[in-house]
């Protein structure tokens, strides 16, 4: 079993994602991690300096290698199903889950560093960052609606959502 969490930036892939492995003892990738490790710079660095169609690339080769494990749930970046052919390819490589959140809510969420660590973020006050999420947010929800189980999470708790996932998880791929 392969289980891809996707949604936007801050809406707890990454979080979610770890306790679900840990409670079903799976191993847990985070693909903006790999990215880092086989760069050895931070997302926004690479970003800044090598380009965000180099780093969708390198996103991509992550993705792929995803497919040699089994038993695994990966948390991905927030544009890699957007990118290319990417939600295509995870549809084909296990099963998906979008958390789906507003933007009220992330940035509820968001701590100062999670803000400033994410590039597309940097700068922008908070009338502007709800303006820029709520915008980017519309234009990514059809390709995220296609995951396999879409959840609202803006009124659960982390485990109310990682229950829903481990109760529905043997009815999705």
């Amino acid at each position: 079993m392969r289980l891809y969490l996707i949604g936007y930036m801050g809406s707890g892939k990454s979080t979610v994602g770890r306790k679900i492995a840990r409670f079903a003892h799976l191993r847990f990738i985070d693909t903006d991690s790999e990215v880092e490790k086989l760069e050895g710079a931070s997302v926004a660095d690479v970003i800044t300096y090598q380009g965000e169609e180099y780093f969708r690339q390198v996103e991509r080769r992550v993705l792929e290698k995803s497919a040699e494990e089994d038993n695994v749930v990966v948390s991905t970046g927030g544009g890699l199903p957007v990118w290319g052919d990417n939600m295509e390819r995870l549809s084909q490589l296990g099963a998906s889950v979008y958390l789906r959140r507003t933007a009220e809510n992330i940035i509820s969420r968001l701590s100062p560093y999670g803000r400033e660590k994410r590039p597309k973020f940097r700068g922008l006050n908070d009338e502007q960052l709800l303006s820029f999420m709520k915008s980017h947010m519309a234009e990514r929800e059809p390709i995220y609606s296609k995951a396999d189980l879409v959840i609202d999470c803006d009124t659960m708790s982390d485990s109310q959502i990682i229950d829903l996932i481990i109760k529905e998880i043997k009815n999705l791929k």
